[in-house]
């Protein structure tokens, strides 16, 4: 955590979590193979439709924080959904849980298509929920 992360109340600004929660998202895609670079040659991306973030705890300056992310759901042709948490590493408290929903577009005109082989088989060993 960075100081420009806390804001006027001494804690860390809830936008922060979402960011957190973002690279986190991209961290695992790029782990599973899915990587931006892919996601250009195949005209394909997995694009937030909606999401929610439950701020359970503040963190503050100096907390060390984990965030994880795992997909829960998926529908196998166009949507996924994937949960997030934030823990605070030193008591293991969790201070956020969020969702976000993605459905795949095709980059080149921003409109729903079905999730290309690449994806179905980079992010189906991934999904948590394999029957949807």
């Amino acid at each position: 955590m960075r100081p420009e992360d806390i804001d006027g109340l001494r804690h860390t600004n809830n936008a922060v979590y979402v960011k957190w929660c973002e690279r986190t998202a991209w961290d695992h895609s790029n782990a599973l193979g899915l990587d931006l670079d892919t996601y250009r040659r195949l005209d394909r991306a997995m694009a937030i439709t909606d999401s929610e973030y439950h701020y359970l705890q503040p963190s503050r300056e100096g907390d060390e924080i984990a965030v994880g992310t795992w997909i829960v759901s998926w529908d196998r042709r166009i949507t996924m959904r994937r949960a997030f948490q934030v823990i605070r590493i030193d008591d293991g408290t969790t201070l956020m849980r969020g969702l976000m929903r993605f459905a795949c577009i095709e980059l080149s005109t921003g409109r729903p298509r079905r999730l290309p082989p690449e994806f179905i088989a980079g992010y189906g060993p991934a999904v948590l929920d394999a029957a949807g």
